[in-house]
């Protein structure tokens, strides 16, 4: 298979963003908070005079805010002609499946049942496969 994937934390765990599906990593400085959206939703930022919504992937996976780090990374994505930073721990590499994904083992909680398209073999192991539909969508998609 040999897809690029952009490889990063996220909630404390390896996983991987493919690669066609980014198009940028910045580090996000200011983001104006949108009142009314779901807690996953931090706000809007900008870049290049673009608006991005900005998703905490980790709140989006039910689990908890993302770490603070000294630098706030996120991956650009766009999803339905809209664009989205998701904010993730780190952004590590691009690197290289190594397998075709097989399913999520147990274990590893419902918003990884729900947002990974499964578990690929990496040159740094074992990785989550994210797919970003379900990462956007949060918990909420499972409400519908």
């Amino acid at each position: 298979m040999n897809e690029l994937l952009l490889m990063c934390t996220i909630a404390g765990r390896r996983a991987a963003i493919p690669a066609i599906e980014v198009q940028s990593v910045i580090e996000v400085e200011n983001i104006t908070p949108i009142p009314g959206t779901p807690d996953f939703i931090l706000g809007l930022t900008a870049l290049r005079s673009q608006a991005l919504t900005v998703i905490d992937c980790s709140l989006a996976l039910g689990l908890e805010e993302t770490a603070e780090h000294s630098e706030r990374r996120a991956a650009v994505v766009e999803f339905e002609s809209h664009l989205y930073a998701l904010l993730v721990e780190e952004a590590h590499d691009v690197g290289e499946t190594r397998s075709e994904p097989v399913a999520v083992p147990g274990g590893f909680g419902e918003g990884w049942q729900r947002a990974a398209c499964g578990m690929v073999e990496t040159d740094g192991g074992p990785t989550l496969l994210v797919d970003i539909e379900h990462l956007i969508s949060g918990p909420l998609r499972e409400a519908a």
